[in-house]
């Protein structure tokens, strides 16, 4: 059986303002399920507020929805403990937007690997994790003597996504892993990401407003908005034939995408 992370029929609340400032319960997400496996490789879109940001942050048991469930090969996982997360920590790992906001600058490229293996207490031969990450991300063994102002935008963010393959993983969930990258570092973290997911076999979540990448780095794409997931299917049967206004809207800001379209 290949490891999956499913989220079923999910729902999230947040308090905020309604007319003439009046509080209310506005809707983050409403009635969302999706299931990400080993060797699959799934976009999440959507406008800003569309609820991207709370349905990672249930994956990643940061937050407990009002209703819905959120399971890893069909045990529960909530928020809780550091230690109760411990065994989901190891096996669904998390890729940040932007990695100088979750690289210690005054750590070296080898401590900051080390962090999640002590972390989460994995035994076993940690040079040898360490050293087999930097390959995966096709960083040399130089850089782990660099601090993090050292490297390039394009290294860190290879280097954070090392740290999140440290713990040998099943799953990555990848929020907006290449926005505020210049083309030739966003296509090399593409690739890394590609590779992880058709050589290596790992599950990735891609959260991102880059269409562009979504197209050529998933296999299927999730749209949402309203909290809703209005939209699912193969990227570019998505993209070339969407249905909902929503997708229809996204499509139509991004040139090559609304060329393909009208090519239906």
């Amino acid at each position: 059986m290949r490891a999956a992370l499913s989220a079923h029929s999910l729902t999230h609340h947040y308090r905020g303002h309604g007319f003439r400032g009046r509080r209310r319960t506005l809707p983050a997400l409403r009635d969302v399920s999706l299931t990400i496996a080993a060797g699959d490789s799934i976009g999440l879109v959507g406008s800003s507020g569309a609820g991207k940001s709370t349905l990672l942050r249930s994956l990643l048991a940061l937050e407990k929805p009002a209703a819905g469930t959120v399971a890893f090969n069909g045990r529960s996982v909530t928020p809780g403990p550091a230690s109760s997360l411990r065994w989901y920590r190891r096996l669904v790992q998390y890729v940040p937007q932007n990695p100088a906001s979750s690289l210690d600058p005054s750590m070296d490229v080898r401590r900051l690997l080390l962090e999640p293996l002590r972390q989460l207490g994995i035994a076993g031969d940690h040079h040898s994790m360490i050293n087999r990450a930097l390959e995966r991300v096709e960083l040399e063994p130089g850089v782990l003597r660099c601090r993090p102002g050292q490297l390039s935008g394009g290294q860190n963010q290879r280097v954070a996504i090392a740290r999140a393959l440290v713990p040998s993983p099943s799953i990555l969930l990848a929020d907006e892993p290449v926005s505020g990258l210049d083309l030739p570092l966003r296509n090399t973290v593409l690739a890394v990401l590609g590779q992880l997911v058709n050589r290596d076999g790992l599950g990735l979540l891609f959260v991102s407003h880059d269409l562009g990448a979504v197209s050529l780095l998933c296999s299927r794409t999730v749209v949402l908005s309203g909290g809703r997931m209005v939209e699912q299917g193969p990227t570019a049967a998505l993209f070339r034939d969407a249905q909902h206004p929503a997708t229809q809207e996204l499509i139509e800001s991004i040139p090559r995408l609304r060329n393909m379209a009208g090519k239906k």
